[in-house]
Protein backbone atom coordinates (compact mmCIF):
# COMPACT_ATOMS: atom_id res chain seq x y z
CA UNK A 1 0.00 0.00 0.00
CA UNK A 2 1.40 3.36 -1.01
CA UNK A 3 1.81 6.30 1.38
CA UNK A 4 0.42 9.81 1.11
CA UNK A 5 3.06 12.53 0.82
CA UNK A 6 2.72 16.10 2.10
CA UNK A 7 4.82 19.26 2.13
CA UNK A 8 5.54 20.38 5.70
CA UNK A 9 8.40 22.82 5.20
CA UNK A 10 9.52 25.27 2.50
CA UNK A 11 12.35 27.77 2.07
CA UNK A 12 13.97 29.58 -0.83
CA UNK A 13 16.44 32.15 -1.97
CA UNK A 14 15.60 33.77 -5.27
CA UNK A 15 15.64 36.99 -7.26
CA UNK A 16 12.21 37.67 -5.72
CA UNK A 17 13.62 37.47 -2.20
CA UNK A 18 14.96 35.00 0.32
CA UNK A 19 11.90 34.25 2.39
CA UNK A 20 8.57 33.04 1.09
CA UNK A 21 6.43 35.97 2.19
CA UNK A 22 8.85 38.51 0.69
CA UNK A 23 8.94 36.53 -2.56
CA UNK A 24 5.14 36.35 -2.71
CA UNK A 25 4.69 40.03 -2.03
CA UNK A 26 7.30 40.81 -4.70
CA UNK A 27 5.02 39.13 -7.24
CA UNK A 28 2.43 41.83 -6.59
CA UNK A 29 4.85 44.58 -7.59
CA UNK A 30 4.47 43.33 -11.19
CA UNK A 31 8.12 44.05 -11.96
CA UNK A 32 10.72 41.53 -12.97
CA UNK A 33 14.06 41.00 -11.24
CA UNK A 34 16.21 41.34 -14.35
CA UNK A 35 19.13 43.77 -14.31
CA UNK A 36 21.98 44.88 -16.56
CA UNK A 37 25.00 42.91 -15.31
CA UNK A 38 28.14 45.06 -15.70
CA UNK A 39 30.35 42.06 -14.88
CA UNK A 40 29.43 40.62 -18.27
CA UNK A 41 30.99 43.59 -20.09
CA UNK A 42 34.44 42.00 -19.78
CA UNK A 43 33.54 39.11 -22.08
CA UNK A 44 34.09 39.75 -25.78
CA UNK A 45 31.53 38.28 -28.15
CA UNK A 46 29.05 37.67 -25.35
CA UNK A 47 25.86 39.33 -26.58
CA UNK A 48 23.58 39.46 -23.56
CA UNK A 49 24.27 41.58 -20.49
CA UNK A 50 21.19 40.52 -18.52
CA UNK A 51 20.76 38.38 -15.41
CA UNK A 52 18.68 38.06 -12.24
CA UNK A 53 20.45 37.69 -8.88
CA UNK A 54 19.19 36.51 -5.50
CA UNK A 55 17.96 39.19 -3.12
CA UNK A 56 18.32 39.21 0.66
CA UNK A 57 20.30 36.00 1.04
CA UNK A 58 22.49 36.04 4.14
CA UNK A 59 25.11 33.48 5.12
CA UNK A 60 25.01 32.83 8.89
CA UNK A 61 28.17 33.42 10.90
CA UNK A 62 28.08 29.73 11.86
CA UNK A 63 28.92 28.91 8.24
CA UNK A 64 32.62 29.33 8.89
CA UNK A 65 35.52 28.18 6.73
CA UNK A 66 35.48 24.70 8.23
CA UNK A 67 31.78 24.29 7.47
CA UNK A 68 31.97 25.64 3.92
CA UNK A 69 35.31 24.18 2.76
CA UNK A 70 33.45 21.73 0.46
CA UNK A 71 30.77 24.23 -0.57
CA UNK A 72 30.62 26.57 -3.53
CA UNK A 73 27.88 29.24 -3.75
CA UNK A 74 25.42 26.63 -5.04
CA UNK A 75 25.86 24.36 -2.02
CA UNK A 76 25.74 27.23 0.46
CA UNK A 77 22.33 28.27 -0.91
CA UNK A 78 21.10 24.67 -0.96
CA UNK A 79 22.31 23.88 2.57
CA UNK A 80 20.95 27.09 4.04
CA UNK A 81 17.49 26.71 2.49
CA UNK A 82 17.43 23.05 3.58
CA UNK A 83 18.19 24.12 7.14
CA UNK A 84 15.49 26.81 7.00
CA UNK A 85 12.94 24.42 5.49
CA UNK A 86 13.55 21.87 8.25
CA UNK A 87 13.13 24.62 10.82
CA UNK A 88 9.90 25.65 9.11
CA UNK A 89 8.73 22.03 9.31
CA UNK A 90 9.60 21.78 13.00
CA UNK A 91 12.10 19.01 12.29
CA UNK A 92 15.45 20.75 12.68
CA UNK A 93 17.36 18.82 15.35
CA UNK A 94 14.81 15.97 15.42
CA UNK A 95 16.34 12.50 15.64
CA UNK A 96 14.45 11.45 12.51
CA UNK A 97 16.92 13.50 10.46
CA UNK A 98 19.88 11.33 11.47
CA UNK A 99 18.35 7.90 12.15
CA UNK A 100 18.04 6.75 8.55
CA UNK A 101 14.40 7.78 8.04
CA UNK A 102 15.33 11.00 6.21
CA UNK A 103 16.87 11.22 2.77
CA UNK A 104 17.94 13.93 0.35
CA UNK A 105 16.76 14.31 -3.25
CA UNK A 106 18.26 17.43 -4.77
CA UNK A 107 19.52 18.74 -8.06
CA UNK A 108 21.51 21.30 -10.01
CA UNK A 109 22.67 21.59 -13.60
CA UNK A 110 26.30 21.22 -12.55
CA UNK A 111 28.63 21.73 -9.64
CA UNK A 112 30.17 25.08 -8.79
CA UNK A 113 31.80 26.33 -11.96
CA UNK A 114 34.75 28.18 -10.45
CA UNK A 115 35.89 24.86 -8.99
CA UNK A 116 35.59 23.24 -12.42
CA UNK A 117 37.69 26.06 -13.88
CA UNK A 118 40.40 25.36 -11.27
CA UNK A 119 40.79 21.86 -12.73
CA UNK A 120 40.63 23.23 -16.26
CA UNK A 121 43.53 25.57 -15.40
CA UNK A 122 45.61 22.56 -14.42
CA UNK A 123 45.05 21.01 -17.84
CA UNK A 124 45.89 24.20 -19.75
CA UNK A 125 48.87 25.41 -17.67
CA UNK A 126 50.18 21.94 -16.77
CA UNK A 127 50.58 23.12 -13.18
CA UNK A 128 48.66 21.87 -10.15
CA UNK A 129 47.78 24.92 -8.10
CA UNK A 130 44.92 26.08 -5.90
CA UNK A 131 43.46 22.59 -5.52
CA UNK A 132 42.59 21.06 -2.16
CA UNK A 133 40.50 18.30 -0.62
CA UNK A 134 37.31 20.28 -1.15
CA UNK A 135 37.89 21.23 -4.79
CA UNK A 136 36.32 18.15 -6.32
CA UNK A 137 33.37 18.13 -3.89
CA UNK A 138 32.55 21.71 -4.94
CA UNK A 139 32.80 20.71 -8.59
CA UNK A 140 30.92 17.40 -8.68
CA UNK A 141 27.34 17.42 -10.00
CA UNK A 142 26.00 15.94 -6.75
CA UNK A 143 27.65 18.65 -4.62
CA UNK A 144 24.37 20.15 -3.37
CA UNK A 145 22.71 16.97 -2.01
CA UNK A 146 26.00 15.66 -0.61
CA UNK A 147 26.68 18.90 1.26
CA UNK A 148 23.11 18.97 2.58
CA UNK A 149 23.52 15.43 3.85
CA UNK A 150 26.92 16.13 5.42
CA UNK A 151 25.77 19.33 7.11
CA UNK A 152 22.53 17.87 8.50
CA UNK A 153 24.01 14.40 9.10
CA UNK A 154 21.31 12.50 7.25
CA UNK A 155 21.90 8.76 6.82
CA UNK A 156 19.02 7.80 4.54
CA UNK A 157 18.86 7.68 0.77
CA UNK A 158 20.60 10.29 -1.34
CA UNK A 159 19.19 10.92 -4.81
CA UNK A 160 21.30 13.33 -6.92
CA UNK A 161 19.37 14.96 -9.77
CA UNK A 162 21.59 16.70 -12.29
CA UNK A 163 19.10 17.03 -15.13
CA UNK A 164 19.58 20.63 -16.26
CA UNK A 165 16.36 22.66 -16.04
CA UNK A 166 14.38 19.79 -14.47
CA UNK A 167 16.87 19.21 -11.65
CA UNK A 168 14.66 20.85 -9.02
CA UNK A 169 11.38 19.30 -10.16
CA UNK A 170 13.06 15.91 -10.50
CA UNK A 171 14.40 16.30 -6.97
CA UNK A 172 10.87 16.87 -5.68
CA UNK A 173 9.37 14.12 -7.83
CA UNK A 174 11.85 11.44 -6.82
CA UNK A 175 11.52 12.46 -3.16
CA UNK A 176 7.76 12.02 -3.47
CA UNK A 177 8.17 8.55 -4.96
CA UNK A 178 10.67 7.59 -2.26
CA UNK A 179 8.18 8.33 0.53
CA UNK A 180 5.16 7.09 -1.42
CA UNK A 181 6.78 3.67 -1.75
CA UNK A 182 7.78 3.50 1.91
CA UNK A 183 11.56 3.86 1.62
CA UNK A 184 11.80 7.00 3.78
CA UNK A 185 9.56 9.01 6.10
CA UNK A 186 11.03 12.45 5.36
CA UNK A 187 12.82 13.79 2.31
CA UNK A 188 14.74 17.03 1.85
CA UNK A 189 13.95 17.90 -1.76
CA UNK A 190 14.60 20.61 -4.30
CA UNK A 191 17.24 22.23 -6.46
CA UNK A 192 19.65 25.12 -6.76
CA UNK A 193 21.87 26.98 -9.21
CA UNK A 194 24.53 29.65 -8.90
CA UNK A 195 24.78 32.29 -11.59
CA UNK A 196 27.98 32.12 -13.63
CA UNK A 197 29.11 33.78 -16.85
CA UNK A 198 29.88 30.43 -18.45
CA UNK A 199 26.28 29.29 -18.04
CA UNK A 200 25.05 32.52 -19.59
CA UNK A 201 27.47 31.91 -22.48
CA UNK A 202 25.99 28.45 -23.11
CA UNK A 203 22.60 29.92 -23.96
CA UNK A 204 24.14 32.92 -25.70
CA UNK A 205 25.96 30.65 -28.17
CA UNK A 206 22.61 29.00 -28.91
CA UNK A 207 21.11 32.42 -29.69
CA UNK A 208 18.60 31.80 -26.91
CA UNK A 209 19.31 34.81 -24.65
CA UNK A 210 17.44 38.09 -24.61
CA UNK A 211 19.36 41.03 -26.05
CA UNK A 212 17.20 43.79 -24.57
CA UNK A 213 20.23 45.01 -22.65
CA UNK A 214 18.98 48.59 -22.50
CA UNK A 215 15.48 47.67 -21.30
CA UNK A 216 15.92 44.86 -18.76
CA UNK A 217 12.45 45.35 -17.26
CA UNK A 218 10.86 44.46 -20.58
CA UNK A 219 12.27 40.94 -20.78
CA UNK A 220 11.86 37.97 -20.73
CA UNK A 221 8.48 37.79 -22.46
CA UNK A 222 7.15 34.22 -22.34
CA UNK A 223 4.43 33.42 -24.91
CA UNK A 224 4.66 36.87 -26.52
CA UNK A 225 5.12 36.97 -30.27
CA UNK A 226 7.82 39.64 -29.82
CA UNK A 227 9.86 37.65 -27.28
CA UNK A 228 13.59 37.62 -27.93
CA UNK A 229 14.89 34.96 -25.56
CA UNK A 230 15.53 33.98 -21.98
CA UNK A 231 17.41 35.59 -19.09
CA UNK A 232 19.35 33.51 -16.57
CA UNK A 233 18.79 33.77 -12.83
CA UNK A 234 19.97 31.97 -9.69
CA UNK A 235 18.72 30.64 -6.39
CA UNK A 236 17.65 27.56 -4.48
CA UNK A 237 14.40 26.08 -3.29
CA UNK A 238 13.94 23.36 -0.66
CA UNK A 239 10.77 21.50 0.27
CA UNK A 240 10.41 19.08 3.15
CA UNK A 241 8.27 16.15 2.06
CA UNK A 242 6.85 13.91 4.75
CA UNK A 243 4.68 10.83 5.02
CA UNK A 244 1.18 12.08 5.81
CA UNK A 245 0.40 9.96 8.88
CA UNK A 246 3.75 10.87 10.46
CA UNK A 247 3.10 14.56 9.83
CA UNK A 248 -0.43 14.24 11.20
CA UNK A 249 0.70 12.47 14.39
CA UNK A 250 3.13 15.23 15.27
CA UNK A 251 0.65 18.00 14.44
CA UNK A 252 2.74 19.41 11.60
CA UNK A 253 1.66 22.36 9.50
CA UNK A 254 0.85 21.03 6.02
CA UNK A 255 1.25 23.30 3.01
CA UNK A 256 -0.02 20.87 0.39
CA UNK A 257 -0.15 17.24 -0.62
CA UNK A 258 1.83 16.10 -3.62
CA UNK A 259 -0.33 13.63 -5.50
CA UNK A 260 1.16 13.35 -8.98
CA UNK A 261 4.51 13.15 -10.72
CA UNK A 262 5.18 12.41 -14.36
CA UNK A 263 8.51 12.27 -16.13
CA UNK A 264 9.86 10.91 -19.40
CA UNK A 265 12.36 11.68 -22.13
CA UNK A 266 11.92 12.76 -25.74
CA UNK A 267 14.48 10.48 -27.32
CA UNK A 268 14.68 12.76 -30.36
CA UNK A 269 16.92 15.83 -29.96
CA UNK A 270 19.32 17.18 -27.32
CA UNK A 271 17.89 20.73 -27.31
CA UNK A 272 14.74 20.89 -29.44
CA UNK A 273 11.65 19.96 -27.39
CA UNK A 274 9.27 17.22 -28.50
CA UNK A 275 5.68 18.31 -27.97
CA UNK A 276 4.30 14.78 -28.12
CA UNK A 277 6.42 13.42 -25.27
CA UNK A 278 5.92 16.64 -23.28
CA UNK A 279 2.18 15.94 -23.53
CA UNK A 280 2.70 12.40 -22.29
CA UNK A 281 4.61 13.65 -19.22
CA UNK A 282 1.62 15.77 -18.20
CA UNK A 283 -0.70 12.83 -18.77
CA UNK A 284 1.53 10.61 -16.62
CA UNK A 285 1.25 13.10 -13.74
CA UNK A 286 -2.53 13.18 -14.04
CA UNK A 287 -2.66 9.38 -14.15
CA UNK A 288 -0.46 9.16 -11.05
CA UNK A 289 -2.74 11.65 -9.28
CA UNK A 290 -5.85 9.78 -10.48
CA UNK A 291 -7.24 13.10 -11.71
CA UNK A 292 -9.04 14.21 -14.83
CA UNK A 293 -7.66 17.40 -16.45
CA UNK A 294 -10.75 19.44 -15.57
CA UNK A 295 -9.81 19.29 -11.86
CA UNK A 296 -6.61 21.34 -12.36
CA UNK A 297 -7.28 25.03 -11.72
CA UNK A 298 -3.88 26.44 -12.66
CA UNK A 299 -0.70 25.45 -14.48
CA UNK A 300 2.68 26.99 -13.66
CA UNK A 301 4.42 26.78 -17.01
CA UNK A 302 8.10 26.31 -17.71
CA UNK A 303 7.72 29.41 -19.89
CA UNK A 304 11.30 30.31 -20.80
CA UNK A 305 10.49 32.82 -23.58
CA UNK A 306 12.19 30.84 -26.32
CA UNK A 307 10.15 30.27 -29.46
CA UNK A 308 10.54 26.50 -29.70
CA UNK A 309 10.03 25.96 -25.99
CA UNK A 310 6.95 28.15 -25.71
CA UNK A 311 5.27 26.64 -28.75
CA UNK A 312 5.91 23.02 -27.80
CA UNK A 313 4.91 23.46 -24.17
CA UNK A 314 1.69 25.36 -24.84
CA UNK A 315 0.66 22.94 -27.58
CA UNK A 316 1.21 20.00 -25.22
CA UNK A 317 -0.76 21.74 -22.47
CA UNK A 318 -3.66 22.54 -24.80
CA UNK A 319 -3.77 18.96 -26.03
CA UNK A 320 -3.92 17.59 -22.49
CA UNK A 321 -6.49 20.00 -21.07
CA UNK A 322 -8.59 20.63 -24.19
CA UNK A 323 -9.71 23.91 -22.61
CA UNK A 324 -8.13 27.28 -21.89
CA UNK A 325 -6.66 26.36 -18.50
CA UNK A 326 -5.21 29.34 -16.54
CA UNK A 327 -1.43 29.47 -16.95
CA UNK A 328 1.48 31.79 -16.17
CA UNK A 329 5.29 31.76 -16.06
CA UNK A 330 7.25 32.61 -12.91
CA UNK A 331 10.35 32.99 -15.09
CA UNK A 332 8.93 36.27 -16.36
CA UNK A 333 9.83 37.55 -12.87
CA UNK A 334 12.92 35.56 -11.89
CA UNK A 335 14.52 34.68 -15.18
CA UNK A 336 15.47 31.06 -15.74
CA UNK A 337 17.09 29.74 -12.56
CA UNK A 338 18.00 26.44 -14.28
CA UNK A 339 18.41 23.67 -11.69
CA UNK A 340 16.54 25.71 -9.09
CA UNK A 341 13.48 26.61 -11.13
CA UNK A 342 11.44 23.45 -10.54
CA UNK A 343 11.72 23.80 -6.77
CA UNK A 344 11.28 27.58 -6.62
CA UNK A 345 8.27 27.42 -8.92
CA UNK A 346 6.72 24.57 -6.92
CA UNK A 347 7.02 26.66 -3.74
CA UNK A 348 5.57 29.75 -5.42
CA UNK A 349 2.73 27.70 -6.92
CA UNK A 350 1.81 26.12 -3.58
CA UNK A 351 1.83 29.52 -1.94
CA UNK A 352 -0.42 30.97 -4.66
CA UNK A 353 -2.85 28.05 -4.34
CA UNK A 354 -3.11 28.54 -0.59
CA UNK A 355 -3.61 32.31 -0.92
CA UNK A 356 -6.00 32.07 -3.84
CA UNK A 357 -4.12 34.53 -6.07
CA UNK A 358 -1.99 33.67 -9.08
CA UNK A 359 0.59 35.95 -10.62
CA UNK A 360 0.49 37.05 -14.25
CA UNK A 361 3.10 36.49 -16.92
CA UNK A 362 4.96 39.78 -17.15
CA UNK A 363 5.71 41.41 -20.50
CA UNK A 364 3.02 39.36 -22.20
CA UNK A 365 1.44 42.04 -24.36
CA UNK A 366 0.72 40.23 -27.61
CA UNK A 367 0.14 36.50 -27.29
CA UNK A 368 1.88 34.55 -30.04
CA UNK A 369 -0.92 33.14 -32.22
CA UNK A 370 1.23 30.04 -32.75
CA UNK A 371 1.06 29.22 -29.03
CA UNK A 372 -1.56 26.83 -27.69
CA UNK A 373 -5.02 28.19 -26.88
CA UNK A 374 -4.72 28.67 -23.12
CA UNK A 375 -5.96 31.19 -20.55
CA UNK A 376 -2.80 33.27 -20.21
CA UNK A 377 -2.93 35.27 -16.97
CA UNK A 378 -1.81 38.87 -17.49
CA UNK A 379 -2.31 42.29 -15.92
CA UNK A 380 -2.91 42.24 -12.16
CA UNK A 381 -2.97 38.48 -11.80
CA UNK A 382 -6.03 36.37 -11.02
CA UNK A 383 -7.99 35.24 -7.97
CA UNK A 384 -8.66 31.55 -8.43
CA UNK A 385 -10.09 29.11 -5.90
CA UNK A 386 -8.76 25.68 -6.72
CA UNK A 387 -7.71 22.55 -4.87
CA UNK A 388 -5.35 21.27 -7.56
CA UNK A 389 -2.44 22.86 -9.42
CA UNK A 390 0.21 21.60 -11.82
CA UNK A 391 3.83 22.77 -12.19
CA UNK A 392 5.76 21.77 -15.32
CA UNK A 393 9.44 21.90 -16.27
CA UNK A 394 11.41 20.72 -19.29
CA UNK A 395 15.15 20.39 -19.92
CA UNK A 396 17.93 19.90 -22.43
CA UNK A 397 18.31 16.23 -23.15
CA UNK A 398 14.57 15.99 -23.74
CA UNK A 399 13.74 15.56 -20.05
CA UNK A 400 10.14 16.36 -19.12
CA UNK A 401 8.56 16.69 -15.66
CA UNK A 402 5.14 17.51 -14.25
CA UNK A 403 4.13 17.83 -10.58
CA UNK A 404 0.60 18.03 -9.17
CA UNK A 405 -0.21 19.47 -5.76
CA UNK A 406 -3.45 19.29 -3.78
CA UNK A 407 -4.67 21.84 -1.26
CA UNK A 408 -5.27 20.51 2.26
Amino acid sequence: MTKRVVVTGMALTSPLGSDINTAFESLKKFENCVEYNKDLDQYERLNTRLSAHTKGFEIPSTYNRKVTRTMGPLSIMAVRTAEQALEDAGLLGDEIITNGQTGVSYGSSSGSLDAIIDFYGMQIDKVVRGLNSGSYVKMMPQTAPVNISLYLKTTGRLVPCSTACTSGSMGVGYAYETIKNGYETVMIAGGGEELHATEIAIFDTLYATSLKNNTPKLTPSPFDKNRDGLVLGEGAGTLILEEYEHAKRRGAKIYAEIIGFGTNTDGTHITNPNRETMKIALELALKDANLTPDKIGYVNAHGTATVQGDLAETWATEQVFKRPVPVSSTKSYTGHTLGACGAIEAIISIEMMNRGWFHPTLNLNDIDPECGKLDYITGQGREIKTDYIMSNNFAFGGINTSLIFKKI
